[in-house]
């Protein structure tokens, strides 16, 4: 069965930093594109972050640029997203899928997701 986990988020300050992990089983993560989605409080889902299986990183938001970070480590089969200088409006649940980079749709179903909250 291909599955990913998030995982990471948690209550933090305004400024402070998280990881967030996207674990796989199934599947290799270096085989899809990865991507990171976003959904705060009462608003849509929405891309922030994509990783095509050739490493080639590609952030959605303006908002984000300079301060999350898409990774990989193929070894442990898991997709990062480093984010730094966090603001309150980066808020919500986080959410890891496979996808085309640029496309909008995913391939298999939602996860859980990682709640992130960040207190100002």
């Amino acid at each position: 069965q291909l599955q990913l986990v998030e995982s990471g988020g948690g209550l933090v300050q305004f400024g402070e930093s998280l990881t967030l992990s996207c674990a796989a089983s199934g599947f290799s993560v270096d085989r899809y594109d990865i991507e990171w989605f976003h959904q705060a409080p009462g608003k849509e889902r929405k891309g922030v972050s994509c990783l095509s299986s050739s490493g080639r990183p590609t952030n959605y938001e303006d908002s984000v640029k300079g301060r999350f970070t898409i990774s990989r480590d193929n070894a442990k089969n898991t997709v990062y997203l480093q984010m730094n200088s966090l603001k309150p409006e980066d808020t919500g649940v986080y959410y890891c899928a496979r996808t085309r980079c640029g496309a909008s749709f995913i391939f298999g179903s939602w996860g859980q997701g990682t709640q992130v909250t960040v207190s100002s």
